[in-house]
């Protein structure tokens, strides 16, 4: 089959809450926590006020949630071939999850409120 080396990519473009935007390309494999120490050791230059001490505090948000560490893009479902929009930001903790197993997403826990400006 023609498609057993094409490696199929997902487009994502990153966003700091300065506005500063970038494109990368990653694999359905890659996780979150991958995403962000790839984008740590590939800081882009025009990124440089924004620099972060260590890829353990970058969080990715999506559609409005953070994204734990070991989420993958491709339980994301993500579209191949088009770009998909994060949010990229510094933070130390996640709200947690109420419970390991929860996987409700009406219930987003107590107030982890996140407002981008």
């Amino acid at each position: 089959p023609k498609t057993a080396f094409y490696v199929l990519q997902i487009n994502l473009r990153l966003i700091l809450v300065s506005g500063k935007t970038k494109e990368f390309l990653f694999s359905p494999n890659d996780s979150a926590a991958d995403i962000a120490k790839h984008v740590y050791d590939n800081w882009p230059m025009d990124w440089e006020e924004e620099q972060v001490s260590s890829p353990n505090i970058l969080r990715l948000i999506y559609q409005g949630r953070f994204l734990h560490g070991n989420v993958t893009l491709g339980a994301l479902k993500l579209p191949f071939g088009k770009t998909t929009v994060m949010h990229l930001v510094a933070r130390e903790t996640l709200p947690e999850p109420n419970s390991q197993g929860q996987r409700n997403r009406e219930k987003t826990g107590e107030s982890n409120c996140c407002v981008i400006l």
